[in-house]
This record gives C-alpha cells, structure tokens and sequence, in this order.
C-alpha cells in the first residue's frame, strides 16, 4: 500500500451512552455518501471494496472502524478526493449538525428485499430489542465504572500539587511550540476522535498507527485524576490561539476527557499512555511525563494502597460487565445478519460498487 492509512473510531461505548463524533471528520468534505440499510455487514463490505480499490494509489486514507465489531469498517474517507462513504445509521446519525450540497443517501433496503423478511420479521423485532437492551446495560455498566473511578480520583486529587502541575503543564507547551509560528492568519481545522474503544472483545485502540512518522511522542503517565486530561486540553487552547490544524482524540470511556492532542504540522503528539492504552517509548523522539512523580505527594500509592485496590477490584468489575453486554450486543447482530443474508442480493451490491467506483474515478480526474 503505497498511500498513508490512517484508523480511528468516530463513535464509542462510552459511560455517556454511544457518543457520536462523526460530523467533525465529514464537515468539510464536498461529496459525502451515507449507506442505510438493515445489514451493517453489507455496508461494511462496499466500504471494505473501495478500501481496497484505492488502497494501492498514493492516495492517503482514513479508515473508520466500528466500535461493536472492530473487524468491520463504517467508514472510508479520501480527503484529496475531497470523497467520503459511512455507514450513516443509527446510532451514528450521520449529517445531523451538517450535510453538504453533494451529500447523498444510498438506500439499500429495497421494497422487495424488505418483503422477504415478513416471515420472520418477529424474530428481527425480538433481537433488535436484546440487542438495544444490552447496549443499554452496557452504558450502565460503564457509567457506573465512570462513577467508581471518580473515587479513584479523588484520592490523588487531594494529594496533588496544583501549583507543581501547572508548572509541567507550562514547561511542556513552551517545548512543543518552541517553534516560531509558521502558520498564516486561518481558523485552524480541528477534528474529534476516539484513539481506541471499548469493543466486544475488550479496549481496542490505534495509537501506533495514529502517531506513526510523528518525530517526537509524549506519553502521559500517572494515576487517575494527575491531571493528564487537563494539559491535553490546555495544549490544544493554546494550538488553536496560534492557529495549528489540531487531532483531538476523546477519551473512549468518558468522552468529556481527552487521550490525545496531535498536530502533525509540528510532528508530534502528547497521549495518556496509561491503562487501556498503555505504552511505552519504542523509539527515538519518544518521551515519558509522569504526573504522578512530579506532582503528587510521595508515598500516596502506599497510604492508601488498601482504599486503592478495593476501587480498582470495583471499577474493574464494571469493565467486565461492560464488555459482557456488548458482546450479548454482537451475538444479536450477528444473527440479524444471518437472518438479512437470506435476502441480500449480490448482483444489487455489486452494482453499487461498480457506480461508486466510477463516481470516485471522475472525483480524482
């Protein structure tokens, strides 16, 4: 593959309920398809062939993988083609705070396909309802886990050194943007993201893939509430005030939190690398800012070490169920798609490929 693919998630299982940050990667593109249809899988494989249709050009691309099955895509963006096609239904409400000129729904439940199903249209009703019911017991799960890690936090909070914070969060920025300003007088581009997901299978994220050919990594370590999420947002304020096109990428868990700022025009991201996305430098450019050893009182892992374990054993227990809903989630969609692959027509699919295919053709002239 000679053009740069980049994967990402656009919406997340989040203690917020499903969050939804597809808009802020479509807003500017000129022609936009949204695919609609009862089959996830059969939208998932057109975005999968114009994946692979294109993935030999040098054309770099954005792939969007789905957060109930990270093996499926919903989404394929190519942004010098100024060309994107998603999976645009519920619950990712494609188009609902913009929809361009050129935007266009493809409708792939026909009439007569949907007739077909009126035999076991009880059954489909039946698993559409276990299906929301587990997701619904999922962001239960996961909110309480959210409420559970607030104590957690709360422990360093209150052993923490605002001041000394501060201080990290400052000498931090004035090394990233130690640069002279380059950029001309524009409002930056900023896009929203999650770096990873909680997934059926457990968290899955892309932060190699995310950050690679960037000359310089910082990975943010500490326990929780050290105030990783506040230097995120303080550096991205102070990347829009110099006016850098900014990555921003949400937190998968709570959305109101961010895992990472990037600003490839500088060549360098800053991330939470701590659990579930836990890494360690690899290479040269690669550097650790332990909040933990520079702010919080030494020995507060110790202290209260038996406080300590009992929140984790909890919030842990809630992750676990978490991942145990969304996998009742996938078991239901999984027989859906049995059920909907009775009545799938490939020679319609194949149409639809061979006229997106041309459609993009024309777009890259």
């Amino acid at each position: 593959m000679s053009g740069k693919i980049l994967r990402y998630f656009a919406g997340g299982n989040t203690a917020k309920g499903f969050y939804n940050l597809y808009d802020s990667n479509l807003a500017d593109l000129e022609r936009v398809f949204i695919l609609s249809g009862k089959s996830r899988k059969e939208k998932s494989k057109i975005i999968h062939h114009l994946i692979q249709k294109w993935s030999e050009s040098d054309l770099p691309m954005e792939i969007i993988h789905s957060a109930s099955n990270p093996d499926d895509v919903e989404g394929l963006i190519i942004r010098k083609l100024d060309f994107a096609i998603v999976d645009g239904d519920s619950p990712h409400e494609v188009g609902k705070e913009f929809i361009g000129s050129l935007w266009e729904t493809i409708d792939l439940d026909q009439a007569d396909r949907a007739a077909h199903l009126d035999g076991e249209m009880d059954e489909v009703i039946n698993l559409k309802l276990k299906m929301e019911q587990s997701y619904l017991s999922a962001y239960k799960a996961y909110e309480t886990g959210l409420k559970v890690h607030d104590e957690w936090e709360r422990i360093y909070i209150d052993q923490m050194n605002f001041d000394q914070a501060d201080n990290v969060a400052k000498s931090l920025i004035s090394t990233l943007f130690k640069k002279p300003v380059t950029t001309e007088s524009k409002d930056p581009r900023i896009v929203r993201r999650f770096l990873g997901a909680a997934t059926p299978i457990g968290p899955v994220d892309f932060v190699d893939n995310i950050t690679e050919g960037l000359h310089a990594r910082y990975f943010l370590k500490g326990r929780a509430g050290t105030g990783k999420s506040t230097i995120l947002k303080k550096i991205v304020a102070e990347a829009k005030n110099k006016g850098y096109d900014i990555e921003i990428y949400h937190c998968g868990f709570d959305p109101e939190s961010l895992d990472m700022v990037l600003v490839r025009e500088l060549g360098w991201a800053v991330f939470d690398s701590t659990q579930p996305h836990e890494y360690f430098p690899t290479r040269p450019g690669d550097e650790v800012v332990d909040m933990y050893e520079l702010t919080v009182a030494p020995g507060t892992d110790e202290a209260f070490a038996e406080e300590i374990a009992n929140i984790e054993a909890r919030y842990r227990e809630q992750m676990k169920l978490g991942k145990l809903y969304l996998a009742e989630a996938k078991k239901c969609q999984d027989e859906l798609e049995t059920i909907y692959s009775k009545v799938s027509k490939q020679e319609q699919i194949n149409l639809m490929i061979e006229e997106l295919d041309h459609l993009m053709l024309n777009q890259s002239r």
